[in-house]
């Protein structure tokens, strides 16, 4: 049987309420998700390249996630939003660059641009979930 991880990580792991932020941020990143795939493909509809579709459309999900992240996800976590904004700007526009070097590999590999797009917004969901909780809306500041 395995042993539980101890320390800092052990205690983070075993306790309830980032199990809870986890869950509500992946609601919340699903409804990004939603926008995130709708606008892009409204783009791609009308005649934009991929890569400013997915600009674009990150543009939009993420005005979406910041709001209901602060609003409920991490709601409890002290700070303003002009300590807390930046923050998540910087993790967001972090997780959008790995995003587009997902979808670039995917699309120039054949995939189908909606698709990878899907694909490359599920694989910097981990990445964007650390950065926010451990960076944007850690508590104590604001």
């Amino acid at each position: 049987m395995p042993t539980p991880p101890r320390g800092r990580a052990g205690r983070a792991i075993r306790a309830r309420h980032n199990w809870v932020e986890l869950v509500k941020f992946c609601i919340v990143g699903g409804t990004g998700f939603v926008v995130n795939l709708a606008v892009f493909s409204v783009l791609l509809h009308v005649g934009v390249h991929y890569i400013p579709a997915a600009v674009c459309s990150f543009l939009v999900a993420v005005t979406n996630n910041y709001t209901w992240n602060r609003l409920w996800t991490f709601a409890h976590h002290t700070g303003g939003v002009v300590y807390q904004g930046p923050r998540f700007l910087i993790v967001s526009l972090c997780a959008l660059l790995a995003n587009l070097a997902i979808l670039s590999g995917l699309v120039s590999l054949g995939l189908e641009k909606r698709l990878a797009q899907a694909i490359a917004i599920i694989l910097v969901t981990p990445l964007n979930f650390v950065g926010n909780k451990l960076w944007s809306f850690a508590s104590g500041r604001g």
